[in-house]
């Protein structure tokens, strides 16, 4: 098979169903076109993995910014209830738009509770394993660009720039065409290490320590050694604004698992430099689990003439 036609299989396995993509993103204008209708909105757009093309399956969030225009709403900005009334208008304005019972746009979204940052709208039941919801967080564009948004859980407004991310990474994209594919990889990844990695940790690694160059299994190889180092520095946010991204991440754990994942990365390459390329699919397979194509199984010998005669065994086997 060959290791690029092993990535390129195992690519495929990785990437969000293209159909579920396609819905996700019909229901997120749905949300967009009917929100920025208002007369109070400035802007609205998306942010999140969905965003930033580096989504995985199941596609069950989608994540917007509606972005309101400051002389509407004087009192919001600032330390106080104001935080939780933002949260509370802008989930009345999407029930009054798009609820399934009564929604002037259309009648789409069932149930709604506001989060510390934002409105989660489910558009499938709420019961039902990984339903469907858009997340919607309401915000005030700041004069550097920047997003000021509610954290209702300390009654305050903090800054954000999600938009840095998604620039970065289309940046990290354009220079290196497998970059969002390697994401992807990456954060399934994730799942076999022996703790809790949030997604966004994953792609926040990626963008710091993956080449923007070269095959993808060297790529891979320099990601986890950088990576195993660069995690002792904290994984924070890359714009600078809301520090670590996950605050319960075992930095040990994790590391360990760089570390493990370098060591048979190296292994690999090297594997592959030397023509065992059977040998380099067996060991990304040990990286990324048995979904990762194995090697073909040569065929057996045919045997052919005077060797397919042979002396037939006697054995004292029952008969009857």
């Amino acid at each position: 098979m060959g290791i690029e036609k092993a990535f390129d299989d195992f690519q495929q396995i990785v990437n969000a169903d293209k159909d579920r993509v396609d819905v996700a993103r019909e229901r997120r204008d749905v949300f967009k076109k009917a929100i920025n209708a208002e007369a109070d909105v400035a802007e609205v757009f998306g942010s999140g993995s969905l965003a930033r093309s580096t989504q995985l399956d199941p596609v069950h969030d989608v994540d917007l910014v509606v972005v309101y225009n400051a002389g509407d709403h004087p009192d919001w900005g600032q330390p106080g209830e104001s935080a939780a009334e933002a949260l509370e208008y802008t989930r009345g304005r999407v029930k009054y738009l798009l609820g399934a019972t009564h929604g002037t746009v259309d009648q789409l979204v069932r149930y709604t509770r506001w989060r510390n940052h934002a409105v989660k709208c489910w558009i499938d039941p709420p019961e039902v394993p990984d339903a469907f919801t858009v997340d919607v967080m309401p915000a005030f564009r700041q004069a550097d660009g920047t997003l000021l948004v509610p954290q209702a859980a300390t009654e305050e407004w903090i800054t954000v720039d999600p938009e840095y991310l998604i620039r970065a990474v289309a940046a990290h994209q354009g220079d290196w065409e497998y970059f969002r594919p390697m994401v992807r990889v990456l954060k399934r990844w994730r799942h076999s290490a022996p703790t809790e990695i949030k997604s966004l940790v994953m792609e926040v690694l990626a963008l710091n320590c993956m080449p923007r160059s070269g095959s993808r299994p060297e790529a891979l190889r320099a990601f986890f050694t950088a990576a195993a180092v660069e995690v002792n520095l904290g994984v924070v946010d890359p714009a600078g604004h809301c520090g670590p991204i996950q605050q319960d991440l075992d930095i040990a754990v994790l590391r360990m698992a760089l570390e493990n994942a370098s060591e048979i990365a190296a292994r690999a390459c090297a594997e592959a430099a030397n023509g065992n390329s059977d040998d380099a699919q067996r060991a990304w397979q040990e990286i990324f689990g048995s979904d990762f194509p194995a090697p073909a199984k040569n065929p057996s010998s045919a045997i052919t003439g005077p060797a397919l005669i042979t002396t037939r065994p006697v054995r004292d086997a029952p008969q009857g």
